[in-house]
């Protein structure tokens, strides 16, 4: 890991409630782990964990910048739906020491893609009476309701993934009785 010495413009703070990041309605981002990193003069900007993150949509670039109290940091394109964003996020992968709580995150620009907080008690009914390690367990049944709800469509006949292939067979016309 590369060093430089802590700069005082900067803080990283575990944001206190969950943080989503969507577009066009489709949410590929989703975590109650995300760190807030204050940079003075600069918005606040919200990193996601990757595990957090629909890392099938993102697509690295070649497209890098340095930032003298972070790192080098990696770009990646959204590709969504259709839409394709190119150079949307952006991660620190060798962070310097005093911003190391940053690697093996993904930050948005939220210009371009819509970030929010939920309140998680309104999505994660363990929210209140969980321990550290009951967290990770709780997380699991919500986990499959994502993934439930990703491969369902809204009505209009688009989901945000691929729909899963029929458990049923068409009943033939004899079966409906016509």
């Amino acid at each position: 890991m590369q060093t430089s010495r802590s700069d005082p413009r900067i803080t990283l703070k575990p944001a206190r409630r969950r943080w989503r990041a969507r577009l066009n309605g489709h949410v590929f981002a989703d975590t109650d782990d995300a760190i807030i990193l204050h940079e003075r003069g600069l918005a606040p900007v919200v990193y996601f964990p990757r595990q957090d993150v629909a890392m099938e949509y993102m697509g690295r670039t070649h497209h890098h910048s340095f930032c003298p109290h972070k790192g080098q940091a990696a770009y990646y394109t959204l590709t969504l739906d259709g839409d394709i964003l190119e150079n949307v996020a952006w991660s620190y992968e060798d962070p310097y020491d005093p911003v190391g709580a940053i690697r093996d995150r993904i930050a948005f620009y939220p210009g371009e893609i819509e970030l929010y907080e939920v309140d998680d008690a309104v999505v994660n009914p363990h929210h209140h009476h969980r321990e550290p390690q009951a967290k990770a367990d709780a997380t699991l049944p919500r986990r499959e309701i994502d993934e439930i709800v990703q491969h369902t469509d809204s009505g209009d006949g688009v989901a945000q993934r691929t729909h899963w292939p029929a458990n049923v067979e068409t009943p033939r016309p004899e079966d409906r009785g016509g």
